[in-house]
């Protein structure tokens, strides 16, 4: 049975429903947090290298195992054939075709370990293999003849020696491949994992030489954890070390078209570097080979390399010096692959490029960010014109991937769950459907933008989303709901995912969600987002406000029905807005802080403080002002419920704990959620449910629903 029919057969139909059922109508209900487990995720679309066939992630939520399950899925060119190639797996991602097509590789997770492994699925049949290798692998890319894999893994100790021939262990180029190998887990990063004679390790302390040292999911990154390229032989199994350099962290293989090299990106931290950059290299594929450095781009939100068909120029992210890193809008670059001075292709949009792929040796498809959407573009590489693909409107597109002359995407809309498109003639055609019969049982509110001045006069843009069935006229309870980043956008894509899915569930209970586009935002442009710079929590929460004047003077929000939340800077936003204003009758803090001083070296934002903000003991008096509303607790009335994960190194939850101390110690109603073992983004399902049924019944306390 489906999850998707699981989670309906719990639901109770009313007399009306039944009847309707009867008639051959389906019966439609308001959304609630039993539906979590409803919703399939569909991701990563990957054209085959004949372009017959369309591979992507499909994801799931397991009730029985409370996990997030994924597998493998490819549907047909046509849209006539769609089956899946796996079983549903944890952390199954990143689909790739061998050039040949002959194989489709992808990652999981081990099941004895937290490694991350790469296994290969052979279309003529059979189940998917693992490939044996000794470390966490986490991304990897096929050579052009399909008989080499580079693969970016963190190496872990050489396994004990093998049955079968295996270079020696002190050979720091060469890594044992033999079948058999035991794969044990990082024991520098905390964990304890099985030994091959089935004893415990003890875990080691965790030694840190770098500047960044933590990462949400990754944890702490203790010395000699940085991730390398290796190249796997297919046939053989043979794993060899291309870049071995202990003072290097590596990622990002692309192989030239010729498969005689591959540039990848190399930073000396384990992420951006202290100067906000990173490098573009390049290295002969072969073992032994020397790289070297292509181009220094400041560090983009996303980077992705890729060659041209004809291996002359290779394409990629560049990203916005380090005092503004927070508000980068991802530009597309291109340089000669024989070196040379960059070109930027993207400037003149002054928005940011979401994704790309080459769709041939003159032309970059791309989707573009802008204003609420996300659509798609062509950029001619000789004449730098940018022309917009498809019909406009007022969806999302994004993940472009392309081969043999067709492109695939994914496409949302306010409506509609994002599932697999073909791009034919500049317009779109569905090829999956994963959530149709989902979205057939759901009522879901409507979703209409609005326009409004701010102090100032700047014009802010939002989106509305309003309850079903609503009735012009009528005075709506009213919550004031804020986007993450601050670099990002509410946008026309229902997202029902971890806390995206509150708006919609808001307006089921019959309340008008507001989603301001505040400045901070992407969207509209680099001089928009950086406004904010170093003045957190002044224009956004005027923005924030305007926008709730506005519905109010349009007589669609009770002025006395106000409530106000958000997950990460959104709730980071709510501190700010309920110790700046007390007209909310309840606040929703998710994964938020008040004391941003408290964040400084318990965060992973290390660069963005030291450039933005500069570090404390420089600017005491910018920490205390950005940190308000903590040092201003008193100011706050609003019963607030603050919520976060234990193992969030984004913005940890002890920034909840002192909001929450602070409330408490004044007399405040507050309520403090913690999930165990959660990171920024909650991945067990129970938990996504429970949050959204905490946050609905705090509504329910404080906010009167007539």
């Amino acid at each position: 049975m489906s999850v998707f029919y699981k989670s309906i057969a719990g639901l109770l139909l009313s007399s009306c429903a039944v009847h309707a059922l009867a008639a051959g109508t389906p019966a439609r209900h308001t959304l609630t947090p039993e539906d979590f487990y409803g919703v399939q995720d569909v991701s990563d679309p990957q054209v085959s290298p004949d372009g017959a066939w369309v591979a992507y992630v499909l994801t799931t939520n397991d009730r029985d195992t409370d996990e997030a399950r994924s597998a493998i899925w490819m549907v047909s060119w046509d849209g006539k054939q769609r089956l899946p190639l796996t079983g549903a797996a944890d952390g199954t991602e990143k689909p790739r075709w061998s050039p040949d097509g002959r194989y489709l590789a992808f990652l999981n997770v081990a099941e004895d370990s937290e490694n991350g492994r790469l296994r290969l699925l052979d279309r003529r049949g059979g189940a998917a293999r693992p490939l044996t290798m000794n470390g966490d692998v986490s991304d990897y890319a096929w050579s052009p003849d399909g008989k080499r894999l580079a693969v970016v893994m963190q190496h872990d100790e050489v396994a004990p020696a093998a049955a079968t021939a295996a270079p020696a262990a002190n050979d720091p180029a060469k890594v044992a491949g033999a079948a058999g190998a035991a794969a044990p887990s990082n024991a520098a990063n905390g964990g304890a994992a099985a030994a091959a004679n089935g004893a415990k390790k003890s875990p080691k302390p965790i030694v840190i030489d770098d500047l960044h040292f933590k990462e949400d999911h990754e944890g702490y990154l203790g010395a000699g954890q940085g991730r390398h390229l290796f190249i796997y032989d297919v046939d053989s199994g043979r794993t060899d070390a291309l870049t071995a350099d202990a003072a290097f962290n590596e990622q990002l293989p692309a192989w030239s078209p010729d498969g005689s090299r591959i540039a990848f990106v190399r930073t000396h931290e384990k992420g951006t570097d202290p100067d906000g950059r990173e490098d573009i290299e390049l290295i002969d594929a072969r073992i032994g080979a020397l790289p070297h450095a292509l181009v220094r781009p400041s560090a983009p939100n996303t980077q992705k390399i890729a060659w041209s068909p004809d291996g002359g120029l290779i394409a990629y992210f560049e990203g916005i010096e380090p005092k503004f890193n927070a508000y980068a809008q991802d530009r597309l670059f291109v340089v000669a692959a024989a070196g040379g001075t960059p070109r930027a292709l993207t400037d003149k949009l002054d928005r940011a490029v979401m994704s790309y792929a080459f769709s041939s040796a003159a032309a970059i498809a791309i989707t573009v960010e802008d204003d609420g959407t996300e659509y798609l573009a062509r950029v001619d590489l000789a004449s730098g014109a940018i022309t917009r693909e498809g019909r406009p409107g007022p969806f999302v597109v994004s993940s472009v991937s392309s081969s043999a002359g067709h492109t695939a995407l994914l496409q949302s809309t306010d409506a509609a769950l994002a599932e697999v498109y073909a791009l034919e003639g500049g317009e779109l055609r569905k090829l999956t459907g994963h959530n149709d019969a989902f979205l057939g049982e759901v009522k879901l509110g409507s979703v209409e933008d609005i326009r409004f001045r701010s102090t100032g006069g700047t014009e802010v843009h939002g989106l509305i989303v309003k309850p079903p069935g609503f009735e012009a006229g009528k005075k709506y309870p009213t919550v004031l709901w804020i986007h993450g980043g601050p670099n990002g956008q509410d946008e026309h894509s229902l997202a029902l995912d971890g806390y995206q899915f509150e708006p919609q569930m808001f307006a089921a209970k019959g309340f008008i969600v507001l989603r301001v586009n505040y400045r901070g935002g992407s969207g509209r442009g680099s001089a928009y987002a950086k406004a904010i710079a170093a003045d957190w929590g002044h224009k956004e929460v005027e923005d924030l406000l305007a926008g709730v004047d506005y519905l109010v003077a349009q007589g669609i929000a009770d002025k006395d029905r106000l409530a106000v939340g958000g997950w990460s800077y959104g709730g980071i936003l709510t501190d700010y807005t309920i110790a700046s204003d007390r007209r909310f009758k309840a606040a929703i803090s998710g994964a938020g802080s008040g004391n941003q001083l408290s964040t400084y070296g318990t965060d992973q934002y290390i660069l963005q403080y030291n450039n933005e903000l500069a570090p404390p003991w420089k600017d005491t008096a910018l920490w205390l002002k950005v940190s308000y509303p903590f040092f201003h607790a008193d100011r706050i009335h609003t019963p607030t419920l603050f919520m976060g994960g234990t193992k969030d190194f984004n913005v940890p939850v002890s920034g909840g704990e002192q909001m929450y101390q602070a409330l408490r110690t004044l007399g405040v109603p507050a309520r403090l959620v913690i999930y165990p073992d959660q990171h920024h983004v909650f991945t067990r399902p129970s938990f996504v449910k429970d949050l959204a049924e905490q946050m609905s019944g705090w509504l329910d306390r404080y906010v009167p629903q007539q």
